[in-house]
């Protein structure tokens, strides 16, 4: 008896960990659904696509600090632009802001521009970058208006046609480097030495694999760079939703029909592992053939190498559980 009611309770208890996990990926779900809503509601209004107010909301989350978890919109529209220059009582009222030369809108139709209000923000923003027109020039010039950085307008336009090609913002597969059906090894080399071409670190995870061994694209993103480096011999880059910048080297050559400026997905074949670089283009089988992996983050600033080692072990399971 004993027994039988101890199996119970770890049954129970088993069961009511696992539940907030099932109701965080809901409540998750649940997010990105009201964030697409708004987006379409601002679409509606102002006829921009609303793939490209989602892709300016993300890029804002990925360069803002202090955001509040699970929250809704992550512009911030600066104040003195918001409630126009002079405005010291930062008056939400419409026609305050307006006279006072103010870009915040009411999006919500309570009269009143509020810049706490997720519908007042996004009408606010696409009306800013639809001052220089509604086509697709005209929004990515709005773009660089707003942000003065090439980079920006870049990313922002790569994770619009992201979200344009695939119809939703929940993004969330991703997939291993290497296909997991081959031999293959690796370990964290983040920061290890480096001394062809002078010291330097490491910036990535070397998966050691033999020669063919296919790569993938880890995640979803729009091909930023391809072709040879005198480092990383040949290789591609890959900046996904995230503004993050994947970085895949020593390949012995690439998928055909892969471009600069084409979409892809996890899983979608990239090239296959080779053993190129430190030299002159064709330089071959200077080291081991493996897959240099490297990932960069921009914050709207400036961009950085990051250890990607604890993302690899992760996306390794992910796809052990899809075999």
């Amino acid at each position: 008896m004993y027994y039988k009611w101890t199996l119970s309770f770890i049954f129970v208890l088993i069961a009511s960990l696992a539940i907030p996990l099932t109701i965080h990926a809901q409540d998750q779900e649940d997010l990105y659904k009201e964030r697409l809503a708004l987006y379409k509601k601002t679409e509606a209004v102002t006829q921009i696509p609303w793939y490209y107010i989602a892709a300016i909301d993300q890029y804002e989350r990925q360069i803002q600090k202090d955001l509040e978890e699970n929250q809704v919109i992550s512009i911030k529209i600066p104040e003195e632009l918001w409630f126009g220059p002079g405005n010291t009582s930062k008056t939400t009222d419409k026609e305050m802001i307006k006279l006072f030369n103010g870009k915040g809108q009411d999006g919500n139709g309570d009269n009143k521009a509020e810049p706490d209000n997720p519908e007042d923000v996004l009408l606010t923003m696409a009306n800013l970058v639809l001052e220089h027109g509604p086509t697709e020039e005209d929004i990515n010039i709005g773009i660089w208006d707003y942000y003065k950085r090439d980079l920006a307008v870049h990313t922002i336009k790569n994770t619009a046609k992201v979200f344009k090609k695939f119809g939703k913002i929940y993004l969330t597969d991703r997939d291993f480097p290497v296909d997991i059906g081959y031999n293959y090894t690796y370990h964290n080399t983040w920061g290890d030495r480096r001394g062809f071409g002078g010291n330097r670190i490491h910036e990535g995870t070397d998966i050691f694999a033999d020669y063919g061994t296919p790569v993938k694209s880890t995640t979803y993103g729009v091909v930023e760079l391809k072709g040879w480096n005198l480092y990383g011999g040949w290789r591609i880059g890959i900046r996904d939703i995230f503004n993050i910048y994947h970085y895949y080297a020593h390949l012995s050559g690439f998928e055909e029909g892969l471009s600069v400026g084409q979409i892809v997905k996890p899983g979608d074949l990239l090239g296959r592992v080779g053993s190129t670089g430190y030299g002159p283009p064709g330089t071959s089988g200077k080291f081991p053939p493996h897959l240099h992996y490297g990932m960069y983050k921009d914050n709207g600033y400036s961009e950085w190498s990051f250890d990607p080692y604890p993302h690899l072990k992760k996306w390794e399971r992910m796809a052990r559980k899809k075999r």
